[in-house]
């Protein structure tokens, strides 16, 4: 019993890490979609602070990426909690193509996770995996998809930080008044909105109905 114990805490603990490492893949590089679509719109900010990188340790925060996904995921406090990456820093230096280069930048993001859906389908259609390690690779791309098609809807809800608010300013959905009266208790309603179980539910079938094509693909190509 004690020698089954040990491996289930095994499994635990690797399928917890896979999570983990997923979600610095993922929200890494979806902060690398926000700064290589300012630097593709001629802003010169993110590069010159390196953010123009593939790397997702440039894109993480300690915090946001690390500490409270762990906490979330190895000691299932049985409340939520939300993470975040380090934001890309934008400065818009053309006052004519502002307003679309802000819309262009804000939707890189979530664009980068629907790629990623779109390559862990690909690898899991086409991959010949090891029967050894079938299990786990196998879990880790589902997983992938999943938790990317998650990261594009949560990030499309209308509440600052998200990028779902840059949107609804720039598309003039709200007013600056009203968007900055929001952001100052955003991360307060988020907490709240993520321990409410009808709006989880919403979530679910928002995660499921995107990640549903993905899978589709994934079975097309096996």
């Amino acid at each position: 019993a004690a020698a089954e114990a040990t491996e289930m805490d095994a499994q635990t603990l690797r399928d917890g890490l896979l999570q983990l490492i997923l979600l610095i893949i993922s929200i890494g590089l979806h902060e690398f979609g926000h700064a290589w679509m300012a630097d593709l719109r001629g802003d010169p900010l993110p590069r010159m602070q390196g953010r123009v990188t593939l790397n997702p340790f440039a894109h993480t925060d300690p915090i946001g990426t690390i500490a409270l996904p762990a906490i979330m995921i190895f000691l299932s406090p049985g409340f939520g909690l939300i993470g975040w990456g380090k934001p890309v820093q934008i400065s818009l230096p053309n006052p004519k193509t502002r307003r679309m280069d802000d819309i262009y930048i804000t939707l890189a993001g979530p664009a980068m996770n629907l790629v990623l859906c779109f390559v862990f389908a690909v690898i899991g259609g086409l991959g010949n995996f090891d029967p050894k390690t079938q299990q786990v690779v196998i879990q880790f791309l589902v997983g992938g998809i999943f938790m990317n098609a998650g990261l594009v809807v949560f990030n499309l809800i209308p509440i600052p930080p998200l990028d779902g608010s840059r949107l609804a300013l720039r598309l003039g959905l709200f007013s600056e008044e009203f968007f900055l009266a929001l952001a100052r208790w955003g991360f307060v309603i988020l907490i709240l909105l993520v321990n409410l179980p009808p709006f989880l539910r919403v979530m679910h079938a928002g995660v499921l109905l995107l990640a549903s094509p993905w899978l589709g693909l994934w079975d097309l190509l096996a």
